[in-house]
């Protein structure tokens, strides 16, 4: 049977755990060679490029931060480097703080803004000089850019600003053949989320109890969806926000 993302090349940000590494995962079992892309784990990322070199795929670490445009360059040089071409790009990177308005500091705000946003954007403004023949821009967002939870007024601006740059970058880029296309996953079990507490708290029994399928998600069920949008079973879609969230909204 063929794979379907045979010959491709995919970049993946902040893959070094989480519902990162699981894309970079299944990307690479779908047959594309995958730059993985981390901050501050190496460890993690190798083990993530293991994962892939033992199921006969093909992958790199490159470590960079998202946020800064000299890493960012840096990040598909390399890419392009070692792999010659490049066809996806999943905005993965991301980082997440609670805190009540009172709280709320410039450090808060710029922290998560930088990564979640600005990151996004240099990150994608980047891919699309090294596309060769259109290509796919995947875009992680949340269930929190519409659902805003309280305590998650910077976060989910966050999110809801991912949403916006989707459909725009999808009518900027539809010309030149680029898809763009956003996930939203709805609370997911991460190293991030058992080292939030969250995995045993009220908020999550609250979150489950809201939820149609009545769990909370699993990595691998998140990224079947970008696969999806990576490949050509998408070919005619673009501007989507998909909301992955065992029907939580």
């Amino acid at each position: 049977m063929s794979k379907k993302l045979a010959g491709k090349v995919a970049v993946v940000t902040g893959a070094s755990k989480g519902i990162g590494a699981e894309i970079a995962r299944q990307l690479g079992a779908e047959g594309a060679s995958v730059v993985v892309n981390y901050a501050s784990s190496r460890s993690g990322a190798d083990q993530v490029v293991a994962d892939i070199a033992s199921q006969g795929g093909k992958a790199i670490a490159v470590q960079a931060d998202v946020s800064n445009p000299i890493d960012v360059k840096k990040l598909f040089t390399d890419a392009r480097k070692v792999f010659g071409r490049l066809d996806i790009l999943v905005n993965n990177a991301g980082v997440y703080e609670f805190a009540p308005l009172e709280a709320i500091t410039p450090e808060h705000f710029h922290k998560q803004y930088n990564l979640n946003v600005l990151g996004l954007l240099l990150a994608s403004q980047e891919a699309v000089k090294h596309f060769a023949d259109g290509g796919s821009i995947i875009n992680l967002s949340s269930v929190v850019s519409t659902g805003a939870p309280a305590f998650a007024s910077v976060y989910s601006g966050t999110k809801a600003a991912v949403d916006a740059i989707t459909w725009s970058l999808a009518k900027e880029l539809g010309p030149k053949k680029i898809r763009v296309n956003a996930v939203n996953p709805g609370m997911v079990e991460t190293e991030g989320l058992h080292s939030a507490g969250i995995t045993e708290s009220d908020f999550r029994k609250q979150v489950e109890a809201q939820t149609p399928l009545g769990r909370i998600g699993q990595t691998r069920d998140i990224a079947p969806a970008v696969v999806y949008f990576a490949s050509d079973d998408s070919r005619w879609t673009t501007g989507q926000t998909l909301h992955i969230s065992g029907g939580f909204r």
